[in-house]
C-alpha cells in the first residue's frame, strides 16, 4: 500500500490553495470600495456524491479508459473469438425502417438519410462492428475486449439477407404476453421468428452450396436482425407516455386498413408489464435472449451475456402495479450499475431514448459487468481478486486494500474488487427472514453467499452509469431462480440512500407528473457509498447479522485519470491477536484564509503491531492485514470558532504515520484563539485511543506568502 502522507497532503493543499488564491486582496490589505466580499469559507468534501439523471446524459458524457483502444476493429482476442452470422430480414407488412425517408415512419425513424434494401445487412455489420458516426464510435467488439481486458470479443461478422419471412410482423409480434386477443380476424399470430429466419437463410445457403453441418452452420452465433421495432423499447413511449387513455389511441395507432377494413378492432392491445399500449406498439415482437435484434434495439451486449455465460436477469418488474396492484413492489437488484440489469439500458437519454433508429441512445452505452458476474464468466483475473473468508477475518483482523475502478486494468499486482464470502457455522445469510408479500425491500435470506465491494468509475462503458464511487453487493454464486427477491435474482446492491429518490418518471399527455416507483432501476441511480464527510451519501456499511463491517476510506484520482478506493472490511466477531495503538503528534499549524480559517494538520502513527497470521483467506492477505482504522473526532473550545474533518476515517499499516488535516473557521466576532483537539481510536481496540490538541489564534490564519 502506498504512503498516503505526500498524496493527502498534496490534494488537499491544492484544493485550499484556491480558497487562499482567492482572497489575496483581503492577506494584503483592504478590498477596494465596491469589491464584493468573498464567500465564507467551507470545508469542501473530498468525495462529493454527483450522481446524474441518464435522462440528462448526452455522448459528450463518454470518457475513454486512458491507454486503451478496445473498439479497434483490427483487435483481435486473445482467448476467445466469436463467429457470428447476421441475417437480416424485413415482412410483407414491415419494411426496414432505415429505407424509408428520414423521420417518415409512425414512430419518426429513421434518424439518419435512408439506405436501400441491399444495403441494410452490411449497415447493421458496420454498426454494431466498426467504429462510425451512426454508432459514436461505440462496438460490441469493443464491450466485449473492455470486460474481458481483451481475452473476449467477435472475431468475425458474416452477413446473410436481406429476407423476406413469410408471415407479417404482427403475426410473430402478437404471439406473447397475453396478445393473441388482439391478433385480426383472418390470421393466426402464432409466427415463431427465429425459426422463419433460419429456414429463409438456410434455404439460401443451399441454393448457392454453401455447406451448413450443425444447427447454426458453423457460427457460434446467429444474430437476426429484423425489420421494425423491439416491443421493448416502444410499449411505454409510444403507450401510456404518449396517450392518457386506452380510449384516446387514435385509429393511426390501431390495425391498418388493410387488415381491419370496417375499423372494428381497439386501438390499444395489452402488453407486457401494463393493461394495455398501442396496437402499434404492441404489434412488434419482444426482443428476448435468442440474439433476436430490432432495427431500434441496441441491447445484443445483454442478450450475449444469456448466451455465452448463462447469466440470467436480474431485473424485477417495476410498473405492473398501476393495472394489477401487485402486494408489493419489489426492489430492483442491481439496477443501473450492471449490462443484466437495467443497466443494460444506460445510455444517452436513459431507458426512454430506445426509439430510435439506429439505436445509438439509450441502451447502446450499457453499463460494465459487476464483479459478481465478471467472477462468473471467468473474466477476471484471480490476481485482480481479493478473495476475503468471513470467518477468517475474526482471526487475521482488518483487511484494508486499494480497489481500482473496474473498467481499468490495475496491473498484475492491482485488485479490481474483493469478495468477502459468508462461510463459518450455519447459513451463509444470516439476515433475519422477511417476507416478500409485504416488504418491498426485502430480498430473501437464501442463496446468497457472498459480498462484493467494487469502484466505479464514468468511463469506458461505465460513462453512462449514474455516478462514480463504491458499489457494495450481496450475491449469489449459483443463479438458482429462487424467488426470494419477489424475482430471480442474484445481485443485490446495498443502497448508500434507500429513501425514495423522488424522480419523475415521465409526464402524462395531460401534464399528470408519474412518478418512478419504489421498484424503478433508477431508485439506485444513487446507491454509490463514497469517501469523507458531508459527500451526499455514506462511507460505511455495517451488516450486524453477517458480523461485518465495510469502510470506504479514502480515494485517489492518479496523473491518468485513473479512479481507486482505500477500502476496508472488519470482522464483528474478532479483530486479530496483534496489540492495537495509536499515537498523535503536535499539529502544524497553517492560515487558509485571513480572519476566517486555518488548518491544524497533525501526524497519527500506528503504533500497532503487524498481523499475527493472515492464513484462511483464499488471497494472500499480507500486507493487507497489518493496517489498522482509526475513527477520528474533533473539537474546539473556543467561542466563535469551529473544528471541521473532511474525514472522520483514516488508516495506516503498523509503523507507518500519516496526516489528518482539521479545518479550523471563525465567525465573527469570536474569541482571539481555541484550543482544538483531536481524538484518534482504533475500530480493532477502542481502548487504543489518544488525544492532542494545538491552539490557532486569529493571527494563524494568515496565509504565507
Amino acid at each position: 500500500m502506498r504512503m498516503r502522507l505526500s498524496r493527502t497532503s498534496v490534494a488537499r493543499r491544492w484544493r485550499l490553495g484556491l480558497a487562499a488564491a482567492a482572497v489575496t486582496t483581503l492577506v494584503v490589505g483592504v478590498a477596494s470600495a465596491g469589491q464584493a466580499a468573498p464567500p465564507d469559507f467551507e470545508v469542501q468534501p473530498i468525495d462529493p456524491q454527483n450522481w446524474k439523471n441518464q435522462y440528462d446524459m448526452t455522448w459528450d458524457d463518454w470518457t475513454d479508459i486512458p491507454g486503451t483502444e478496445w473498439n479497434d476493429p483490427d483487435a483481435k482476442p486473445s482467448e476467445r473469438g466469436l463467429r457470428i452470422a447476421l441475417v437480416a430480414v424485413d415482412f410483407p407488412d414491415q419494411p426496414f425502417v432505415m429505407t424509408q425517408e428520414k423521420q417518415s415512419d409512425l414512430f419518426g425513424n429513421p434518424q439518419i438519410d435512408p439506405i436501400s434494401r441491399d444495403e441494410v445487412p452490411q449497415f447493421y455489420h458496420d454498426f454494431y462492428m466498426v467504429p462510425n458516426e451512426y454508432n459514436h464510435g461505440r462496438t460490441i467488439q469493443e464491450y466485449w475486449m473492455e470486460q474481458s481486458r481483451g481475452k473476449l470479443g467477435v472475431e468475425e461478422m458474416d452477413v446473410f439477407g436481406a429476407y423476406q419471412v413469410p408471415r407479417n410482423l404482427f403475426e410473430y409480434g402478437l404471439n406473447e404476453w397475453g396478445q393473441q386477443s388482439a391478433c385480426p380476424e383472418g390470421f393466426t399470430c402464432n409466427g415463431n421468428l427465429d425459426r422463419d429466419v433460419d429456414t429463409v437463410w438456410k434455404a439460401d445457403l443451399a441454393e448457392k452450396g454453401v455447406p451448413c453441418p450443425d444447427s447454426r452452420c458453423g457460427y457460434d452465433v446467429i444474430l437476426r436482425v429484423y425489420a421494425g421495432y423491439d416491443e421493448t423499447s416502444i410499449w411505454q413511449e409510444y403507450g401510456e407516455m404518449m396517450f392518457d387513455t386506452k380510449e384516446d389511441i387514435p385509429d393511426e395507432w390501431g390495425p391498418p386498413a388493410s387488415v381491419d377494413p370496417d375499423n372494428e378492432m381497439p386501438n390499444w392491445a395489452p402488453t407486457r408489464y401494463v393493461e394495455w399500449t398501442s396496437w402499434r406498439a404492441a404489434a412488434q415482437q419482444w426482443g428476448l435472449s435468442s440474439i433476436r435484434q430490432a432495427e431500434s434495439s441496441g441491447t445484443i451486449t445483454h442478450e450475449m451475456g444469456h448466451f455465452f455465460f448463462r447469466i440470467g436477469d436480474n431485473n424485477n418488474n417495476p410498473f405492473s402495479d398501476r393495472a394489477n396492484p401487485p402486494q408489493p413492489f419489489h426492489r430492483v437488484g442491481s439496477a443501473p450499475w450492471d449490462m443484466m440489469d437495467r443497466g443494460s439500458f444506460n445510455g444517452p437519454g436513459g431507458h426512454h431514448m430506445r426509439w430510435v433508429v439506429p439505436p445509438n441512445m439509450g441502451g447502446w452505452s450499457p453499463s460494465g459487468l459487476m464483479v459478481r458476474n465478471k467472477i462468473h464468466a471467468g473474466i477476471l483475473p484471480e490476481e485482480n481478486l481479493l478473495d476475503i473468508s468471513r470467518e477468517a477475518l475474526a482471526g487475521t483482523g482488518v483487511v484494508v486494500g486499494e480497489v481500482t475502478a473496474r473498467a481499468v486494468d490495475p496491473g498484475a499486482e492491482g485488485t479490481s474488487g474483493v469478495k468477502i464470502r459468508l462461510d463459518g457455522e450455519g447459513r451463509p445469510d444470516r439476515t433475519p427472514a422477511c417476507d416478500i408479500n409485504t416488504d418491498p425491500f426485502c430480498h430473501g435470506n437464501t442463496g446468497w453467499d457472498h459480498y462484493t465491494l467494487e469502484v466505479v468509475d464514468r468511463m469506458g462503458f461505465d460513462s453512462f452509469n449514474p455516478d462514480s464511487g463504491v458499489i457494495i453487493s450481496k450475491n449469489k454464486t449459483n443463479e438458482d431462480r429462487n424467488s426470494t427477491c419477489g424475482y430471480g435474482c442474484f445481485n443485490w446492491v446495498i443502497d448508500a440512500n434507500p429513501d425514495d429518490i423522488g424522480l419523475v418518471d415521465f409526464y402524462k399527455p395531460d401534464g399528470t407528473p408519474i412518478m418512478a416507483s419504489i421498484a424503478d432501476h433508477r431508485q439506485l441511480n444513487d446507491a454509490a457509498f463514497h469517501a469523507g464527510t458531508n459527500s451526499g451519501s455514506e462511507y460505511e456499511y455495517v451488516d450486524e447479522a453477517n458480523r461485518l463491517h465495510f469502510y470506504v476510506i479514502d480515494l485517489d484520482r492518479d496523473e491518468n485519470g485513473v479512479l481507486s478506493y482505500t477500502l476496508a472490511v472488519r470482522s464483528l466477531d474478532g479483530d486479530g491477536e496483534q496489540a492495537r495503538g495509536v499515537e498523535l503528534g503536535d499539529g502544524e499549524v497553517s492560515g487558509i484564509r485571513a480572519s476566517q480559517a486555518a488548518q491544524c494538520t497533525f501526524p497519527l502513527t500506528n503504533t500497532g503491531e503487524e498481523a499475527a497470521t493472515t492464513a484462511g483467506h483464499v488471497s494472500d492477505v499480507s500486507g493487507k492485514a497489518d493496517n489498522d482504522v482509526y475513527r477520528l473526532s474533533v473539537e474546539s473550545s473556543g467561542k466563535g470558532w469551529t473544528a471541521e474533518l473532511d474525514n472522520t476515517l483514516t488508516t495506516a499499516r503498523a509503523g507507518e504515520t500519516v496526516e489528518v488535516p482539521v479545518y479550523v473557521t471563525r465567525e465573527t466576532p469570536a474569541a482571539r484563539n481555541t484550543t482544538v483537539t483531536l481524538t484518534a481510536t482504533s475500530e480493532s481496540d477502542p481502548s487504543a485511543t489518544q488525544q492532542i490538541s494545538c491552539t490557532v489564534a486569529v493571527k494563524d490564519t494568515n496565509p504565507r506568502r
